[in-house]
């Protein structure tokens, strides 16, 4: 039977029968492979997400891969049968700062697939076909559910504008470190250092492309070109910053609660640090990640540790952000 998890308010959900919506112009109807749940939906599960960030009753799941079933009118019936993964921003496209590309900074207010629009945890998602982006045929849909978050982190990595021979970090390791890792590992760097809080991903941060580990509570160096931060601890930001050399490049991607300890202004303008931040990722990062994704530079599979049935999506909620270093990235299969 056709299924979707619908959440009506914090703490509150139920698994209902689905009804696919019949793709209207502009639009495709793609059936879900798999659907990733990451600390956001948590977020909106628990209620902690901020106001205007989220609209309840949710059907929720931004991250996702599947294959089109249906097409609307002024949509390229070549889609249908093709393997797909989605944007979640549902920018307006007529804003100043969508003309610009940066569509993460639509002005017409955020809306966003799995958070203030039905998302992906169902048997079918219909979205704007604009928003689609076509894989290889021989794509493992498994895998590409992960592209959403290695979207987020392809929009870092061109921020950060990393250059062979280079000596880069990643602060985080987590799903978006070890994409972090991918991305600037495929940049030849000179050297990649990553910086955790347990040692339970050194061996996978090498696998990635890392050339050393460090543990935050360890004697860091001070001289790196470029950093992403992933971690968003509270004291994660600092930590970055404080392995730049004197005029390097930082990127800020995670998200840390409130009361976090801040980076230092004096110290930002004294060593003319350049600071960059990522929510979400345009176009440009999206076709990035699907490239590389392509050609074989990412491989997020190593990175999945559980994959259940919608049924079980009260297990797996609980999984995400619980804290076990046995659970890595949780895969809805509706």
């Amino acid at each position: 039977m056709s299924s979707a998890v619908v959440i009506d308010s914090p703490g509150q959900h139920r698994l209902v029968a689905h009804e696919p919506v019949a793709p209207g112009a502009g639009q495709a109807l793609v059936k879900v492979h798999a659907v990733g749940i990451c600390g956001s939906d948590r977020e909106v599960y628990q209620g902690n997400r901020p106001e205007g960030y989220v609209r309840y009753p949710l059907t929720p799941g931004h991250e996702w891969s599947g294959v089109v079933e249906a097409v609307g009118d002024d949509v390229p019936a070549s889609l249908v049968g093709r393997k797909v993964v989605g944007e979640g921003f549902r920018n307006c496209q007529v804003c100043d700062r969508c003309h610009a590309g940066e569509t993460t900074l639509c002005t017409a207010g955020y809306e966003e697939t799995g958070f203030t629009q039905p998302g992906a945890m169902a048997t079918t998602l219909t979205l704007p076909a604009r928003l689609l982006h076509v894989l290889p045929d021989d794509a493992d849909l498994t895998a590409a559910a992960l592209l959403e978050p290695a979207a987020c982190i392809a929009a870092a990595a061109l921020k950060a504008q990393a250059l062979p021979g280079q000596r880069v970090a990643v602060v985080g390791t987590g799903t978006l470190g070890m994409f972090a890792v991918q991305f600037l590992a495929a940049a030849s760097p000179a050297e990649l250092l990553v910086v955790g809080s347990r040692d339970e991903r050194a061996a996978m941060a090498r696998q990635f492309g890392a050339s050393d580990f460090k543990l935050r509570t360890e004697e860091l160096p001070d001289d790196f070109d470029v950093v992403i931060e992933t971690a968003g601890s509270a004291s994660a930001a600092r930590t970055a910053a404080a392995l730049l050399r004197r005029g390097g490049r930082l990127v800020l991607t995670g998200i840390p609660a409130a009361g976090a300890d801040g980076l230092d202004p004096t110290d930002l303008v004294v060593r003319q640090l350049e600071v960059q931040t990522v929510f979400g990722a345009a176009p440009d990062a999206w076709a990035h990640a699907v490239r590389m994704f392509g050609a074989g530079l990412l491989d997020p599979m190593p990175l999945v540790t559980h994959e259940v049935p919608l049924e079980r999506f009260d297990e797996a909620i609980e999984w995400v952000g619980a804290g076990d270093p046995k659970v890595g990235k949780v895969l809805l299969r509706p």
